[in-house]
């Protein structure tokens, strides 16, 4: 009778410790591993790739948790869903959203895509409205910008158990959602839902009341989505969500983003004033002989943008192949070809191409994402302006700064100047073409030559010419002398 009592004691016990492991908590053991990643400020390229390298990382721990601290307002719809996708793809590990202050728009996505989600007291979710700026302010995006969002939403609500048509709530305007109590079961039903319901089942329903209106979207406060079942609970700090979730003891590990994370992040919201410098410097390189500063400063910030972008995933091989291609097109065109024509504009649009690119995820905008056609716009404005800047600094360099340069800095091309130059003196008039005479200054492609014993300011036609080489006037316009490099 011992041995029977002692067995039934043990099975029961062993029941109660299977309850206690496999219920709501996700573990009690020691050797968990907790990795918190701080999902913090606007959601953009740079934060999905600081969560996807945190996960990532955290795969060397065999027993672990993460939980992504979620305090944003919101930003890019890609990024929200690159992060989302990242998340659903974690294997042999839980995934726990503490919103510890706020998780609003893309927020509310992340939050969503967490197998569990636990909340600090007075914090808020939901309101994942898609906007744009209007000259009247943030408009919100119509049916075509909701309906893929809304279905990102759906299907994460079926993933996780949260009701359909309050995560639905969330981002689709004119949804009025109703809780249905019946004798068995809550229901939470719109309009159409609602007047579908079977004579039957409506005659049982004992309350029906408004938990959407129809002029608002779903902002739950910490009780409201407890009480909705989207939340576990509501708690007052991090030690208690731990405590909640079965996690107490745990090893927590805090991730942060590294400086140069932080940095890729500052980079990316100045790289059009970076690219603007970049072009402009790079141009002022090519117009002007030997290397010097300003190709060391244009391809300092060109590489510091492209590389940026590449770290977070934007920018890769293609992009920096194109911009390459492009400068070599506006090479052969300044240096080999006279004036400038097709084959710098082509150069020009290469790299405004590059540097689209370079901004976005995308290649060209996909019509079941909408916004990628924003997005689109946005970056060629950017490159627009970036272009247009670029000119307006080379302008300003060759007009006011260039002709200043001599008192500061040595170097034949800089100390020279226009006291021994003739061409606007009439003296151009004893020219004919045809005269001989050797180069004084390189010419790349305008410089100094003299010819019969005069020096002139004269344009090389098709090719450089180096300083010391004899050279034939092939043409005169005006003030202006064309010369050739003389056959050998």
């Amino acid at each position: 009778m011992k041995h029977v009592i002692s067995i039934t004691a043990l099975l029961l016990w062993s029941c109660i410790c299977n309850t206690n492991s496999h219920g709501d908590s996700l573990s009690t053991k020691k050797d968990v591993t907790v990795i918190v990643i701080p999902v913090e400020g606007n959601v953009n390229a740079a934060l999905a790739a600081f969560i996807s390298r945190a996960i990532r990382e955290g795969g060397e721990y065999p027993d672990r948790v993460y939980v992504l601290e979620m305090d944003s307002f919101g930003g890019e719809v890609d990024a929200a869903f690159q992060i989302v996708d990242t998340l659903v793809n974690v294997r042999n590990a839980k995934t726990i959203a503490y919103v510890k202050t706020k998780a609003i728009s893309a927020g509310a996505l992340i939050a969503l895509a967490c197998d569990k989600m636990v909340m600090r007291k007075s914090t808020t979710i939901g309101d994942v409205a898609p906007l744009t700026m209007s000259k009247e302010g943030p408009k919100m995006l119509g049916e075509k910008f909701q309906s893929p969002i809304r279905a990102k939403f759906r299907t994460l609500a079926k993933r996780n158990g949260y009701p359909q048509t309050l995560t639905e709530a969330m981002v689709t305007e004119g949804l009025a959602v109703y809780k249905v109590e019946l004798p068995d079961t809550v229901l939470y039903l719109d309009s159409t839902e609602l007047a579908d319901l079977s004579a039957e089942r409506k005659k049982k329903i004992i309350k029906t009341t408004t938990v959407v209106k129809k002029s608002e979207l779903l902002t739950m406060d910490d009780s409201e989505a407890h009480d909705l079942g989207f939340s576990k609970g509501s708690v007052e700090s991090f030690d208690e969500m731990l405590a909640l979730t079965g996690l107490t003891g745990a090893t927590v590990i805090r991730n942060q983003r590294s400086w140069s994370e932080i940095m890729v992040a500052f980079i990316a919201t100045i790289a059009p004033i970076l690219m603007m410098i970049g072009l402009a410097a790079l141009y002022i390189e090519l117009r002007t002989p030997g290397f010097s500063v300003p190709g060391i400063v244009g391809i300092v910030c060109l590489a510091i943008v492209f590389l940026s972008q590449y770290l977070v995933g934007l920018a890769d091989y293609t992009e920096l192949l194109l911009l390459a291609i492009g400068f070599v097109l506006l090479a052969v065109e300044i240096f080999v070809l006279p004036g400038f024509g097709v084959v710098g504009i082509a150069g020009i649009l290469v790299i405004m191409i590059a540097m689209v690119l370079s901004l976005q995820s995308f290649v060209l905008p996909r019509p079941e994402f909408p916004w990628e056609k924003q997005a689109l716009i946005r970056n060629l404005i950017y490159a627009s302006g970036s272009l247009v800047g670029a000119i307006v600094i080379i302008v300003l360099f060759f007009r006011y700064a260039f002709p200043r340069l001599g008192a500061v800095v040595s170097g034949p091309y800089l100390n020279a100047t226009l006291r021994d130059a003739h061409a606007a003196s009439g003296s151009e008039q004893q020219l004919h073409t045809g005269d001989r005479g050797v180069v004084v200054t390189a010419l790349r492609p305008s410089g100094k030559a003299q010819i019969n014993k005069v020096v002139y300011d004269v344009v090389a036609e098709s090719m450089f010419i180096e300083k010391g080489e004899p050279v034939v006037v092939s043409e005169i316009a005006g003030n202006r002398i064309v010369v050739v490099k003389e056959p050998a």
